[in-house]
C-alpha cells in the first residue's frame, strides 16, 4: 500500500512539471548531490520525461487545470452540471423535472386500488394503524403511510406429508400400530391484521398445528378404524382442534377442511398387513353370510308356525273336514313326483296316463337335440 501511495504522489508531481529527483531546470547547481535535467551529463535522465524530447521544452500539465477543464465541460449557465438543453425563457428544466418526479412519487404510494377479494392493511410509520375494504382507497404518501394488500377469500391448500415412500408421516394409533398419512389442510384468511403481525410463518404455524391435532385424533382410533370407516370423524376431529390452537394463537386464519389423501401401514410391513387385512375381510364376508342364512331359516320357520297356527284354529271349528283337508295335501305332495300304474278292476277302460307320455316325450326330444 506504501509503494502504490508513493508511486500516485510521484505521478501527481510529475502532471504538475516537478520531477521527485529536481526542478528539472538546472538551475539548483547548488545541489551537488541533487538530479539535473534529462538533458545534463551531471546526474541520471528524469524517469517521467520521454526518450529523445528535450528538458527544456513545454511542462507536462497541472492537475488544477485538469480539473478547472473538467468543471467546464459540464456545461455553463444555467445549464449546470446536469448537461440539460434551457428552456425558452433561459431557465433550466431541472424544477420542473423535479417537480413532476414528486407528484408522480405522491400518485403512485397515496392512491390504491383494493380488489374485491381483498382488504388492505395500513401501516403508519411502521406500525398498524387501519384496515380498508375493497375499491379505490387513499393513504399518505410513503414511508408516513404504506398499504398490504391481502387475499382474505382465496382457498390455499397445505399439504402435509406425501405418498412417496421416501417422505413418511408416522402417526401412532390407540392400539399401537403405526400408519403412514398423507393429508391435506384447506385454509383462507379470516383476520388480515392478526395475519400479518401475529404470526412470524403462517405456513409453518398450520403445518405444526395440523400434524399436532393430527396425531392427537388418531390416537383414538385402532388401525383399521383409522384406515377405513373412521377416516372422516378423524378428519371432523382435526379440523375442530385445529381452529381452536389457531384461534388461541390470534393468527386470523380459518381452517376450510381436512381431506386424509392416503391412510396406510408402512411400506415395510404393507405387504403384509394387506394380506393380514383380506383375512380379516373374509372372516367379515363368512360371519355375514352365516347371518343371513340363519335369519332365512328363522323366517322361514317363523312363517310355518303362523300357517301351523291358521290351520290348527280351522281344525278346531271343523276337525273332520280340516283332517280329511290335510290329508289329501300330503298325499299330494308324496304322489305328485312319482310315477304311478292304476289299476281298474274289471268292465272299466284302462286309464292312459298322458302326463307321464308328455314327460317322456320331453325327455326323448331333449336327448335328440343333445346327441345332434
Amino acid at each position: 500500500m506504501t509503494n502504490f501511495t508513493t508511486r500516485f504522489s510521484q505521478r501527481i508531481l510529475a502532471m504538475a512539471g516537478k520531477s521527485p529527483w529536481g526542478s528539472g531546470s538546472g538551475d539548483d547547481s547548488g545541489d551537488s548531490g541533487g538530479v539535473g535535467n534529462g538533458g545534463s551529463d551531471n546526474g541520471p535522465r528524469n524517469p517521467w520525461q520521454p526518450t529523445g524530447q528535450p528538458t527544456g521544452g513545454r511542462s507536462g500539465p497541472n492537475i488544477e487545470e485538469l480539473f478547472k477543464k473538467g468543471r467546464g465541460k459540464g456545461g455553463g449557465g444555467g445549464g449546470g452540471f446536469t448537461g440539460l438543453p434551457k428552456r425558452s425563457n433561459g431557465k433550466s428544466w431541472l424544477p420542473i423535472i423535479l417537480v413532476a418526479v414528486v407528484a408522480a412519487w405522491l400518485v403512485l404510494s397515496s392512491f390504491h386500488r383494493v380488489g374485491l377479494q381483498e382488504r388492505g392493511v395500513v401501516t403508519q410509520l411502521g406500525g398498524y394503524n387501519r384496515t380498508v375494504e375493497s375499491g379505490i382507497r387513499w393513504t399518505f404518501p410513503a414511508p408516513f403511510e404504506q398499504m398490504q394488500k391481502v387475499n382474505v377469500q382465496e382457498i390455499r391448500t397445505l399439504q402435509i406429508g406425501s405418498t412417496e415412500a421416501s417422505k413418511e408421516n408416522l402417526v401412532l394409533t390407540s392400539d399401537q400400530n403405526i400408519i403412514d398419512m398423507a393429508y391435506e389442510v384447506r385454509w383462507n384468511i379470516s383476520d388480515p391484521e392478526r395475519y400479518l403481525f401475529q404470526i412470524q410463518d403462517p405456513e409453518e404455524t398450520i403445518r405444526e398445528v395440523a400434524e399436532s391435532a393430527m396425531r392427537a385424533a388418531v390416537a383414538n382410533f385402532e388401525l383399521i378404524s383409522a384406515i377405513g370407516p373412521g377416516r372422516s370423524e378423524i378428519e371432523a376431529q382435526v379440523q375442530t382442534r385445529m381452529q381452536e390452537l389457531l384461534n388461541q394463537y390470534n393468527s386470523g386464519i380459518a381452517v376450510q377442511g381436512i381431506a386424509i389423501r392416503q391412510s396406510d401401514p408402512p411400506q415395510e410391513v404393507n405387504d403384509a398387513f394387506r394380506e393380514v387385512n383380506a383375512a380379516q375381510q373374509r372372516r367379515e364376508s363368512y360371519i355375514n353370510n352365516a347371518r343371513a342364512y340363519s335369519q332365512q331359516v328363522l323366517e322361514r320357520a317363523q312363517g310355518d308356525t303362523a300357517a301351523f297356527d291358521k290351520v290348527f284354529e280351522q281344525y278346531r271349528l271343523a276337525p273332520e273336514v280340516t283332517r280329511r283337508r290335510m290329508y289329501y295335501d300330503t298325499m299330494e305332495n308324496v304322489l305328485g313326483k312319482v310315477d304311478k300304474t292304476i289299476v281298474e278292476p274289471g268292465g272299466v277302460q284302462t286309464y292312459l296316463p298322458l302326463p307321464e307320455v308328455q314327460r317322456r316325450s320331453r325327455a326323448n326330444a331333449q336327448a335328440k337335440e343333445g346327441g345332434q
